[in-house]
């Protein structure tokens, strides 16, 4: 396993939870990675992303104010916290591991996957 996601679990409405992501260091140094997400019925959606330094940063409009993406390289591990949680982010959690140094919002654009953590959040 390459990418190891964990933190997921079942908060209450205006909750908070953070998840990790643990890589080894061939694929993280030098790569920009992200977090997308999937609820059943849906197609996977981007959530965050964050360039290989961590110098940018990037949002999907519904987490932007909510959500913050970090990473610690020493670690090889990057950290999506999520704050003001609500009904509608219930979803599977993945983290990737994009091409190249900065990610993007496609699928496509990501090389490795984590095994995705679930999130839920109650009303």
């Amino acid at each position: 396993v390459q990418l190891q996601a964990s933190g997921g679990g079942l908060v209450q409405a205006g909750g908070y939870l953070r998840l990790s992501c643990a890589s080894s260091r061939r694929i993280f140094s030098n790569n920009g990675m992200g977090w997308f997400r999937q609820s059943p019925g849906k197609e996977r959606e981007f959530v965050a992303g964050i360039t290989w330094n961590g110098g940018s940063k990037y949002y999907s409009d519904s987490v932007k104010g909510r959500f913050t993406i970090s990473r610690d390289n020493a670690k090889n591990t990057v950290y999506l916290q999520m704050n003001g949680l609500k009904p509608e982010d219930t979803a599977v959690y993945y983290c990737a591991a994009a091409r190249g140094s900065i990610p993007g919002d496609e699928t496509n654009e990501y090389r490795y996957w984590g095994q995705g953590t679930q999130v839920t959040v109650s009303s």
